[in-house]
């Protein structure tokens, strides 16, 4: 599509980078606003997102790099490229939580309550987030005749040229934008704290791992020769939140 939207002289504006940056913005002031009722300024928010900013693209791209090691072992400068694409979702996530919880957990602010107030925010920001993927080609498709297959035709994308593809960053999109709908309809019925983030995490993981049997890109070793890193991390994850869920379940009644 358009790796790069435009450029002045030497620099580049690149559209995976800003929509990255619309994402955290988003993400930001969903989460104030619900952050609101709950007394809680603004800026803690704003705070907590640039250590999860951090964190995630620190957890992001250092799986990225070690599923995609052969491409990085004779030019160790493209890891700090981020701004091309390559970032992996549960590399971040893994990194993300645990960092910010630490972070919460010294500026004494309870983990699952801030949790749950994040998480329609993060899924929401993840859908805008994703458009820079389709923009840049990253996370493609396999090929396709379906009927939404798209064809990259920029040579500087990282998608393969003139073939239809899945959408799969569209995909993608379009199921963290139901996750946000779900997740909001949750907070107003959820009893107890932590019950939004782990239905989140499951979810996200569901689909997640739908959509990975579509993916076309190189994503390193498979499990069992069908399931992708991502996808067994996905299942782990989903599992602890499962886990999780009903030992906070049993602990609120």
């Amino acid at each position: 599509m358009h790796p790069i939207l435009f450029h002045i002289g030497k620099f580049n504006l690149y559209t995976y980078g800003l929509f990255v940056a619309l994402g955290l913005m988003t993400a930001i002031w969903v989460s104030q606003k619900n952050a609101a009722p709950q007394d809680i300024a603004p800026q803690t928010i704003t705070d907590i997102f640039f250590v999860i900013l951090f964190s995630a693209l620190f957890g992001a791209r250092l799986l990225y790099v070690i599923i995609n090691f052969e491409s990085y072992q004779n030019n160790w400068l493209d890891v700090f490229k981020i701004w091309e694409g390559g970032l992996v979702f549960f590399g971040g996530f893994l990194a993300a939580v645990g960092i910010t919880a630490v972070y919460l957990k010294l500026k004494h602010l309870e983990i699952w309550k801030t949790a749950d107030i994040l998480s329609p925010g993060i899924a929401l920001g993840h859908a805008v987030g994703r458009l820079g993927c389709f923009f840049s080609g990253c996370c493609y498709g396999k090929e396709s005749d379906f009927f939404c297959a798209v064809k990259f035709t920029n040579p500087q994308s990282l998608a393969p040229i003139g073939v239809y593809l899945h959408p799969t960053q569209i995909y993608m999109v379009f199921s963290n934008l139901i996750l946000f709908f779900i997740l909001l309809g949750l907070q107003k019925k959820k009893k107890f704290n932590g019950m939004v983030f782990l239905s989140y995490i499951m979810l996200y993981s569901l689909f997640r791992f739908i959509i990975e049997f579509f993916r076309g890109d190189f994503r390193g070793d498979f499990i069992f020769e069908s399931v992708s890193i991502s996808q067994g991390i996905g299942l782990m994850v989903s599992l602890a939140a499962l886990i999780f869920l009903i030992k906070l379940s049993k602990a609120g009644k």
